[in-house]
C-alpha cells in the first residue's frame, strides 16, 4: 500500500483507522484532511486557527495520540468561589492551581498547551509538568474566568479538573495495567511459540508437517506483533508522518521485518530458509517486561512525593453544630474546628483549642520524641496524635499546608530540566539517524554472503542501540536527587539548581540569623553619669515597639523581664530607615536609636567614654545600639548574639575545597571583622545597607565568581535573586524563601555541605549515565554489526542498559548514609509561623 493510501485510511490528528462510519472531512493548510470522528475534526481546526499547526511537527513517536476526551460538564461551576476554594491557595485578583490534564501524550502536548494558553489576556503563566500529566496555571482573575481556560483546553483537545491525587494515581494505574495486559499477551504467544520451535529444530521444518508449524507460528505471531508491538508501530508511523526520527523506529522496522520475512517463507512453500515467529514475539516480550522493569524502577526512584502524599489524611472529624461529622478534607472551611482522636493522624495545619496530647511528628521533622500539645500550640498535617484527644482550629489545608507547599516544592524540582538535560534531548534524533545507518550498512554487507544473516544481524543492530538509556540519563538522576535532598531536609526548586551548585565558587553568608542563630539578647547596657538602666531600655522598648528589627525584638523582650511596660508609653512621629536606626519622640521626649552614623545624621555628637566602651564589645563581636535622648548621646544597648556550632565547622570544609567565602552584615566592620575572625577567618563585607546586598553579589559576579547566597531575612530577597544559587533557612521569611532556590529546612548549616555534595554526586551520576550509555553502544553495536548478537540477545540487552543507567541513578541515595537515621519526609515543622 502506498503511502498517500496509508495516510487516508488513518485519522489525520489522532492516527486511529478509518471506517465509513467514522469518517469527517475538512479542508486545512491547503489540503483535504479526514478524521475518525467530529472531535478530532474540531481540535485540528482550532490547532490550525490558532497558527499552532507546528504541533504535528513536535509529535513524537512512542505516544498513542487519542481522539480528544469530553471536556467536564459545566465548566461555569468552576468559576464559583466555593469551588476553587478547595483548590487554590489563595481567593485573591492573582491566582493559581493545578490542573489535571487528560490527553497529554507527549512534549508536542507541552508545547501546545503553553502556547495556546499564552496568549490569552489574564494568563500569567502556564507550565505544564509533562511527568505528571499537570498544568501549573496563574492567571488574573478580573481578566479571565478559569472556564474560559479549561474551554480553550477542550477547544485543542484536552479535558483539565482541579488536580486529585487519587484522580492522578488512578490515571497512572490505568497506564501500567495497559502495558502489563500487552505484556502478558506477547507472554502467553512466546510460551506457545517455543512448542513450535523446538519442533522445527527437531527436524519439522523438512518433514511433511512444516506447513502446519508455520502457520501456527503465523497465527500466533501476527497478533502479538499488531497488539503487543502496537506502540512501537504507532510510534514509528507517528514520527515518520511528522519528518521525525525516534527511539520506537528502530524496533519498529526490526520487528516488521523480520515478520515479513517469516510471512515470505510460509507463504512460498518452494522458497528455502527459515521462519523467525519467534524471535519476533520474543524479542517483543523482552522488551515490554524492559519497559514495566523501567517503569516501577522510576516510581521506586522518586517515590519521595507519593510518600509525602501518603501523609495526608483524606477525611477528618469535623465539630458541626456540637456534632461529629466524618467528612473529606478538601470540604473542610478555614475556621472549623475538627476532633483528633488518639491514633489518628492530623489532617489539617491548625492551633489547638482543647485537650492536652503528645504528638509525633517523626514523619516530618524527624523528632524522634513526641511532642507535648495543649491549647495554644500548632499542629500539622500528617502528624499522628498519640494519647488525648485535641480539638484544633483550622487554618490551612491540603496544599496550603506546610506539607502540601513541600510537596509542590518537590514535584516542580523533579519536573524540572537541567541544561545538560537539554542537550541530551536534542542528541536523541541523531542518534536515531545513526542507529539507521548502521544498520543499513550491516545489511549491505553481511548480503553479500547471506539474506537471513544480513536481516538478523541488522535487526540486532536496530534493536541494540534504542537510546532509551541516553534518554533517561539526566531526568532519573535529577528526580532522585531532589526526592533524597527532600528527604534529608534540603528542598531544591528545580533541577538547574543541582547542576549548579557543584560549580559554585564564593558563598555568601548573612549573619544574623545565618551564621548566628538569630537569638538576641541584651548582654548589658551602658549609660552616661546619672541615667539608670532601667530607665533607658524603658524608653528604647516604647520607640522600639513599631520595628520587626531582631535587634527591636531582644530590647522589648529584655525590658519586659526588668518588669518595664513598653505598652504603655506614648509613641509619636516614629521613622525606620533600615540599616540605620530609628527615630520618634517617647512620651514627648525626642530619641534616636541605632548607629553611631544614624546619630550623627540627626545632629547628635557621639559621647567619646561610650564610644571607645562600645568599641571594645565591638571587638568580640556584638552589636551594639547608640542612644540619643534630645539631642544628646546618653547610652549603648549591647547585643549579643551566639554563633551557630556548625557554623565554623561548615566555613572550614568549604574552605577546604578551595571555595571563597564572605560575610556580608549591616553590621559595623568591627562586629563583623570580630566574628569573621572567630569563623577562622573569611572576607568581610560590613556596614552593608539592605538595598546594597544585591549590588555587592553583582559586584563578586563581574569578577568572574559563581556566587550562592546564603540568607533568611526579608532584606535578603534580591540578594537571593541575584545571585547564582539563593539558599534560605526554613526558619527565615516567607520572601526569602520565595526568593531563593534552594531551601534548608532545618536550621543546620551542615545541610549546605551536604547539598554541595548532592549536586557534584548528582552531576557526576549524570556524566556517569551518558557514559553508560556510550560505552554500552560501543561495545555492543559492533557485536551486533559482526553478527555475534542474535535479535533475541538484543532485546535482553537494550532494557538492561536503561536498567544500569536507572541502577546507577538510585545509587545518589547512598550518600547520606552517613548522616545516620532521618525521617523519610521533610521538617515541615519549619514552614510554620509563630502567631
Amino acid at each position: 500500500m502506498s503511502d498517500g493510501a496509508q495516510v487516508a485510511c488513518t485519522c489525520f490528528h489522532c492516527g486511529l483507522p478509518l471506517s465509513e462510519r467514522n469518517n469527517f472531512t475538512a479542508r486545512l493548510d491547503g489540503a483535504q484532511r479526514r478524521f475518525c470522528c467530529f472531535g478530532c475534526e474540531s481540535v485540528c481546526q482550532a490547532i490550525f486557527n490558532a497558527g499552532l499547526e507546528g504541533f504535528y511537527q513536535r509529535t513524537p513517536e512512542g505516544r498513542l495520540l487519542a481522539p480528544p476526551p469530553q471536556p467536564p460538564g459545566d465548566l461555569k461551576l468552576y468559576d464559583l468561589d466555593e469551588v476553587q476554594a478547595e483548590f487554590v491557595p489563595e481567593l485573591a485578583e492573582i491566582r493559581d492551581i493545578h490542573l489535571l490534564v487528560e490527553g497529554i501524550h507527549c512534549a508536542a502536548c507541552v508545547w501546545l498547551i503553553e502556547r495556546s494558553l499564552a496568549p490569552l489576556d489574564g494568563v500569567l503563566t502556564a507550565n505544564v509538568n509533562l511527568s505528571g500529566r499537570r498544568l501549573h496555571l496563574r492567571w488574573d482573575n478580573r481578566r479571565i474566568f478559569l472556564s474560559q481556560v479549561l474551554q480553550r483546553l477542550a477547544d485543542i483537545g484536552y479535558r483539565a479538573a482541579p488536580y486529585d491525587p487519587e484522580a492522578a494515581e488512578g490515571a497512572l494505574k490505568q497506564e501500567n495495567r495497559a502495558l502489563l495486559f500487552r505484556m502478558a499477551f506477547a507472554g502467553f504467544t512466546m510460551m506457545n511459540l517455543l512448542w513450535v520451535s523446538i519442533a522445527l529444530y527437531s527436524g519439522a521444518d523438512k518433514g511433511e508437517f512444516r506447513g502446519l508449524f508455520y502457520w501456527v507460528g503465523f497465527s500466533l505471531a501476527t497478533p502479538t506483533l499488531f497488539y503487543s508491538g502496537w506502540p512501537f508501530l504507532k510510534g514509528a508511523w507517528s514520527g515518520l508522518r511528522q519528518w521525525r526520527l525516534g527511539m520506537d523506529l528502530p524496533i519498529a522496522i526490526g520487528a516488521t521485518s523480520t515478520w515479513l520475512y517469516s510471512v515470505y517463507i510460509t507463504l512460498n512453500p518452494t522458497a528455502t530458509g527459515e521462519v523467525y515467529y519467534d524471535t519476533v514475539v520474543n524479542f517483543l516480550f523482552i522488551l515490554l517486561v524492559g519497559r514495566h522493569l523501567e517503569s516501577l524502577s522510576k516510581r521506586h526512584a522518586v517515590a519521595s512525593t507519593q510518600r509525602l502524599l501518603n501523609l495526608q489524611p483524606r477525611v477528618a472529624s469535623v465539630l458541626r453544630e456540637g456534632e461529629e461529622q466524618i467528612v473529606p478534607v478538601r470540604s473542610v472551611k478555614m475556621g472549623e474546628r475538627v476532633l483528633i482522636k488518639p491514633g489518628a493522624s492530623v489532617p489539617v495545619d491548625g492551633c489547638v483549642v482543647e485537650g492536652q496530647s503528645t504528638v509525633d511528628e517523626s514523619m516530618l521533622s524527624g523528632e524522634s520524641q513526641p511532642l507535648k500539645k495543649q491549647p495554644g500550640d500548632q499542629v500539622s498535617a500528617g502528624t499522628v496524635n498519640r494519647q488525648g484527644a485535641l480539638t484544633v482550629e483550622v487554618q490551612s489545608t491540603l496544599r496550603n499546608t506546610a506539607l502540601g507547599r513541600i510537596i509542590s516544592l518537590v514535584e516542580e524540582a523533579q519536573a524540572s530540566k537541567a541544561p545538560i538535560q537539554c542537550l541530551t534531548d536534542r542528541i536523541v534524533p541523531w542518534f536515531v539517524a545513526a542507529t539507521l545507518l548502521l544498520a543499513t550498512l550491516t545489511f549491505a554487507y553481511w548480503l553479500q554472503q547471506d539474506f537471513e544473516q544480513a536481516l538478523m544481524a541488522a535487526t540486532s543492530v536496530l534493536i541494540i542501540t534504542c537510546p532509551c538509556a541516553f534518554g533517561l540519563a539526566t531526568p532519573m538522576a535529577i528526580a532522585v536527587a531532589s526526592g533524597l535532598g527532600a528527604r534529608h531536609g534540603i528542598l531544591v526548586k528545580n533541577g538547574e539548581v543541582l547542576e549548579t551548585l557543584s560549580s559554585i565558587t564564593h558563598f555568601v553568608f548573612d549573619k544574623t540569623g545565618t551564621l548566628t542563630e538569630g537569638r538576641m539578647s541584651v548582654s548589658t547596657v551602658l549609660t552616661v553619669k546619672g541615667l539608670g538602666r532601667d530607665e533607658v531600655l524603658a524608653h528604647v522598648a516604647i520607640l522600639e515597639r513599631h520595628s520587626e528589627h531582631s535587634i527591636a525584638n531582644a530590647i522589648i523582650r529584655e525590658s519586659e523581664q526588668a518588669g518595664l511596660r513598653p505598652d504603655q508609653g506614648q509613641l509619636t512621629h516614629f521613622h525606620n530607615e533600615p540599616g540605620y536606626g530609628v527615630s520618634g519622640q517617647v512620651d514627648g521626649l525626642p530619641m534616636d536609636c541605632g548607629t553611631p552614623a544614624w546619630l550623627e545624621k540627626h545632629s547628635v555628637t557621639p559621647d567619646s567614654e561610650l564610644l571607645a566602651r562600645a568599641q571594645d564589645y565591638e571587638a568580640q563581636g556584638m552589636s551594639c545600639v547608640h542612644v540619643a535622648q534630645a539631642g544628646r548621646h546618653v547610652a549603648v544597648i549591647v547585643i549579643a548574639d551566639r554563633l551557630r556550632a556548625e557554623a565554623k565547622p561548615l566555613l572550614d570544609a568549604l574552605r577546604q575545597e578551595g571555595i571563597n567565602t564572605t560575610l556580608l552584615s549591616g553590621d559595623r566592620q568591627r562586629v563583623a571583622n570580630a566574628i569573621a575572625q572567630e569563623l577562622g577567618g573569611m572576607n568581610v563585607m560590613a556596614e552593608v545597607l539592605p538595598e546594597d546586598k544585591d549590588a555587592m553579589i553583582k559586584a563578586l559576579q563581574a569578577q568572574g565568581e559563581r556566587v550562592a547566597m546564603v540568607g533568611d531575612g526579608v532584606n535578603d530577597a534580591p540578594a537571593l535573586i541575584r545571585a547564582d544559587v539563593g539558599i534560605a533557612l526554613g526558619s527565615g521569611t516567607d520572601v526569602s524563601m520565595d526568593s531563593a532556590d534552594l531551601i534548608l529546612m532545618q536550621d543546620d548549616l551542615e545541610k549546605i555541605s551536604l547539598a554541595v555534595k548532592l549536586s557534584r554526586r548528582t552531576l557526576k551520576t549524570i556524566h556517569q549515565n551518558i557514559a553508560i550509555s556510550f560505552a554500552y553502544n560501543s561495545i555492543m553495536v559492533p557485536l551486533a554489526m559482526m553478527s555475534f548478537i542474535t535479535p533475541l540477545v538484543a532485546a535482553i540487552s537494550m532494557p538492561v542498559s536503561s536498567l544500569l543507567v536507572i541502577g546507577n541513578a538510585a545509587r545518589i541515595r547512598t550518600l547520606f548514609n552517613h548522616v545516620g537515621h532521618t525521617s523519610p519526609q521533610l521538617a515541615a515543622r519549619y514552614f510554620i509561623k509563630e502567631n
